[in-house]
């Protein structure tokens, strides 16, 4: 998979280098790049931004600097890309989605900052060829800008991809595996901490009734209740 993040702090994706994604870029499963908008701007300043037409608060993202970064990673690509535009109006990330983006080939990630980028920029894409466009958030709060959400999204996806995770057996097991289903407490040695011991079921080697057991505690987590 090729991921592709434009954003004006391009040094934010550090983080990608280590864990299981390092891994999966060195062994070429995952191809990630971040691209600099501003080396898309043409004055001395290398403006980004300007004041919203209507006014209010804040500054708004430039369209030109976008569609010509967006532009360059199209016209070097010959496979169908998802651009993920992050915003906090945008449709709220979940398991789903990401079960999605980790069939796409290529995902482009436009990071915006202030009060979030032209939105002519969504508008002229969602009828580009070889384009699909996301307009995504991961949640109901405000960032400073589209980095970090970027981050999330791109952990979330890439430990979908094969030969990301070393057991993908785990992924079956895990949190939000199926819709409205979270997964259940695990534990492991001492048997007792602190004086809270391991519950009994799972010391009983009996895996029957330790799946049933899991399987219960799952659904009450998903409904906000501690487990027993």
């Amino acid at each position: 998979m090729k991921i592709t993040a434009i954003s004006i702090f391009p040094e934010y994706f550090a983080p990608l280098e280590l864990s299981l994604i390092g891994k999966a870029r060195e062994h070429k499963i995952v191809d990630f790049k971040a691209v600099n908008l501003r080396d898309y701007t043409y004055d001395n300043h290398h403006t980004v931004d300007d004041t919203p037409y209507g006014g209010g608060a804040g500054m708004v993202m430039k369209p030109e600097p976008w569609g010509e970064a967006i532009d360059a990673v199209i016209d070097k690509s010959d496979q169908l890309i998802d651009l993920v535009i992050l915003t906090p109006a945008g449709k709220q990330f979940n398991q789903r989605v990401a079960e999605e983006f980790s069939n796409s080939a290529h995902l482009l990630f436009a990071c915006g900052r202030y009060e979030g980028i032209d939105a002519r920029v969504a508008d002229f894409y969602r009828s580009a060829k070889n384009v699909r466009v996301h307009e995504i958030s991961i949640g109901d709060y405000v960032l400073n800008g589209g980095e970090v959400a970027a981050m999330v999204i791109i952990e979330a996806v890439t430990r979908l991809i094969p030969g990301v995770i070393g057991n993908p057996d785990s992924l079956a097991e895990e949190s939000h595996n199926e819709l409205g289903s979270v997964e259940y407490p695990s534990y492991t040695k001492p048997a007792l901490w602190r004086g809270h011991a391991v519950p009994e079921i799972l010391l009983s080697g009996n895996h029957g009734e330790i799946a049933k057991w899991r399987t219960t505690q799952g659904k009450l987590r998903s409904k906000g209740e501690p487990h027993k």
